[in-house]
């Protein structure tokens, strides 16, 4: 079952505040079977424009805007119905790095935080800060994960 959040936008008209959109997100993809990804929100500029949304395209792995932010719902699967093995010694199939300062929340669930030294279980309410390093996460549970990162711009070395 895919989960999709609903996003509310607020505004201001003739000097007062109003929601501006209630709706579910629309921009959703499942890149893999049951990994379902929900770019929900972006910006271009710190300090950030409040006039209007940046677009995003859709992409399994997120690229932050030039100063920018990003804000991503991610559904993920367990590794059995991913059919995904990681041998121990190697490196996790899904390892990847983002130029990014990451806020990641975990919503609902467990999942493995996978680094190429080592690991950790996170549950509900466990936030990681994720600064550019290589990463994967790994649902060997039952149930699907929820998660909601935010994706800052960051000055990355090398």
């Amino acid at each position: 079952m895919k989960t999709i959040p609903r996003r509310i936008v607020t505004g201001v008209k003739d000097g007062k505040s109003y929601i501006e959109q209630d709706a579910q997100v629309s921009n959703v993809s499942e890149h893999y079977p049951g990994l379902v990804i929900s770019d929900v929100w972006q910006t271009s500029q710190t300090p950030a424009s409040l006039i209007e949304e940046e677009p995003i395209e859709n992409s399994a792995f997120p690229a932050v805007l030039k100063n920018g932010t990003y804000m991503r719902y991610v559904q993920i699967p367990t590794d059995k119905s991913l059919g995904i093995e990681a041998p121990a010694g190697q490196p996790h199939p899904l390892m990847h790095k983002t130029a990014s300062l990451d806020y990641i929340i975990i919503l609902s669930g467990e999942v493995y935080l996978i680094t190429e030294t080592e690991e950790t279980l996170l549950k509900a309410g466990d936030i990681v800060i994720q600064r550019a390093t290589n990463h994967a996460w790994s649902n060997r549970s039952e149930q699907p994960c929820l998660q909601l990162a935010i994706l800052i711009d960051a000055a990355v070395a090398g």
